[in-house]
């Protein structure tokens, strides 16, 4: 948050989106992804959850062609740029698919299922895709 000070952060709806499903056979990352950016132009504290089979929403070089798809994953990487710097990782749901936190296209924080829990009590709005 660039000019933001904490007490202003602190007064604004906080509002959590959490990744759930695969980036591909569906349209719920695509859609969620799209509601970020449209929500980004307002004054929302937003972060982004990825858990599951989401975790793959943000993983590097994705091999979309085949599956007659674009790799919209690069597309994560515009929400620095509006201030949406608070990216989450479930650790064992990362774990479990094999992955680590250098495999992902943007720069992420992993939590535990405990800090998860907390962080979502904490929020106003919570946004399931």
């Amino acid at each position: 948050m660039s000019e933001e000070t904490e007490e202003e952060t602190e007064n604004l709806t906080k509002m959590m989106f959490v990744m759930r499903k695969a980036p591909h056979g569906s349209i719920y990352i695509q859609e969620g992804l799209e509601v970020i950016l449209i929500m980004a132009a307002y004054e929302y504290d937003i972060c982004v959850l990825f858990m599951d089979d989401g975790v793959f929403a943000v993983k590097k070089e994705q091999q979309t062609a085949e599956l007659g798809m674009k790799d919209f994953s690069k597309t994560f990487r515009a929400l620095g740029g509006m201030d949406i710097e608070k990216l989450y990782v479930h650790k064992d749901s990362m774990e479990a698919r094999g992955l680590t936190q250098d495999d992902f296209i943007v720069e992420t924080e992993v939590l535990t299922s405990e800090e998860i829990a907390k962080m979502i009590e904490e929020q106003d709005v919570l946004l399931p895709f």
